[in-house]
């Protein structure tokens, strides 16, 4: 790590593209305090502050191991965006949630494509999606099996997990990242596409 320490975000960010994972400890360690001052601040919820914090590292780490991170010099400013991102994405679902009512817009409901059922194609390209991921998902060791089947069928939190499963929240968000990593490159493998559009 000591080698690490003297590197700039832009130099940890080509190392944790290459395979180095410890590159990416660092700049964890690095960002994390102010990124999650930064969302708390927004948001005001501990839990809700966790989980939006978490996201936006597992984001950012699908982004930079798939090739398209591309902001040079500005790592942390690009973090702080995806946090942004994701609190409006939050608040804009909340809203939504809140404010529908047949009443006010009945009409615009009925004539919304977005919000019709899917035709049949469409739901079995869903089915087989998620089987292809229930499939990936018992192959992965049994300490990331646990931690993505906790956050993604059980809803809980970071932290939930890290109280359940006796580890810090470090080592459950690092369980949570080598799931992904590992269902993606069992899904290349395979040639399994894992998205519904």
């Amino acid at each position: 790590m000591d080698t690490f320490t003297a590197m700039t975000d832009e130099e940890l960010v080509v190392s944790y593209a290459c395979g180095n994972n410890e590159a990416f400890d660092l700049l964890l360690e690095r960002h994390k305090q102010s990124l999650y001052n930064y969302i708390f601040y927004t948001v005001h919820h501990n839990g809700l502050a966790e989980d939006i914090f978490q996201d936006t590292f597992i984001k950012a780490i699908t982004t930079i191991k798939q090739g398209r991170y591309t902001e040079s010099g500005k790592f942390k400013a690009w973090l702080m965006r995806i946090a942004h991102n994701l609190m409006i994405d939050y608040f804009r679902q909340r809203k939504n949630e809140n404010t529908v009512t047949n009443e006010d817009f009945e009409q615009e409901l009925w004539n919304n494509a977005s919000l019709c059922d899917d035709n049949v194609e469409d739901e079995m390209v869903k089915k087989q999606v998620l089987n292809d991921v229930k499939k990936l998902v018992t192959f992965l060791p049994k300490s990331q099996r646990e931690v993505l089947e906790m956050r993604y069928y059980n809803d809980l939190s970071f932290k939930e997990i890290a109280e359940r499963t006796g580890v810090s929240i470090n080592t459950a968000l690092g369980r949570m990242r080598y799931a992904i990593l590992n269902m993606r490159r069992m899904a290349e493998e395979h040639n399994m596409v894992l998205t519904f559009d």
